[in-house]
């Protein structure tokens, strides 16, 4: 029994791991972090995802009957990239300004653990939060609560493969950094942080969308799809680059995931909707 005890608390320390390190909504609960925690966590990556986009979509059905959508959309971007303390922006801005600064591979390392951000990556993250508030906008234009069903999932989809990318890629800096607190997640973490993000997507977009069995089966294959289409492409060319990921990486994957999630709903929304 005091077995049982402690691996549920364990786990509940895993969970709650993911929580804080992924997000800044506060939780009640502190204990002393050690790798186990980091390791185990990574499982729960997709349910902090989902706490994001749950408060990103109940704030966007309370905001539409306020304000305009333009207003509307400005306030969930905001809100959703303070939800995570702009954490993962922080890494596209800077794996921006490493790999557009077309320096050797030691140099582009050098300058993205560089605290300060330099022109390159202040470019691309007015650019990147120009075009996520435009799709934003764009779905919510439309007035169909199905958008904001589909827009919780995105964080889900994105965090997911966070996990694949740290399994899937080797460590670019030689162990440090989060290197060391990574060091055992392997396929089987990434394997269950997707089904994780399966079983939250098939429990959302079954029950309580309009849509019929084999329509909610596409919509759930298809952000699979676009999820780990990115998330490779994106990580597979970074890798061939900086000689595997980085911390800054995986946050730039979430954030390159999330607007390619993002564009392919608003396309279909915009051409077949």
């Amino acid at each position: 029994m005091r077995s049982l005890r402690m691996a549920i608390r364990d786990w509940v320390q895993a969970f709650v791991a993911a929580i804080q390190f992924l997000t800044r909504i506060p939780l009640p609960y502190t204990f002393t972090y050690t790798d186990d925690h980091f390791r185990r966590s990574v499982i729960f990556y997709p349910f902090a995802g989902l706490l994001i986009g749950v408060i990103v979509s109940i704030a966007g059905s309370l905001l539409d009957s306020v304000f305009p959508v333009f207003i509307c959309g400005i306030i969930l971007v905001a809100l959703w990239t303070s939800l995570s303390g702009a954490l993962h922006l922080d890494g596209l801005m800077d794996l921006a300004d490493g790999l557009l600064s077309h320096r050797s591979r030691e140099r582009m390392l050098e300058i993205m653990k560089d605290s300060r951000v330099g022109a390159m990556g202040v470019i691309v993250c007015v650019f990147y939060v120009l075009l996520k508030t435009a799709l934003v906008i764009s779905l919510l234009e439309d007035r169909n609560l199905e958008w904001l069903l589909l827009l919780q999932l995105i964080p889900v989809w994105s965090r997911s493969f966070m996990v694949t990318a740290i399994a899937g890629w080797p460590y670019a800096r030689k162990g440090q950094g989060l290197g060391a607190l990574y060091r055992s997640v392997g396929w089987k973490h990434a394997f269950i942080s997707g089904i994780g993000a399966a079983i939250i997507s098939t429990a959302i977009i079954f029950p309580l969308g309009s849509w019929s069995t084999a329509e909610a089966g596409i919509v759930l294959l298809s952000m699979a799809l676009v999820t780990y289409g990115i998330g490779a492409g994106v990580a597979s060319a970074v890798s061939r680059k900086l000689g595997g990921l980085t911390g800054d990486v995986y946050g730039a994957l979430n954030e390159c995931i999330e607007l390619g999630l993002l564009a392919a709903l608003a396309g279909y929304a915009y051409n077949l909707g």
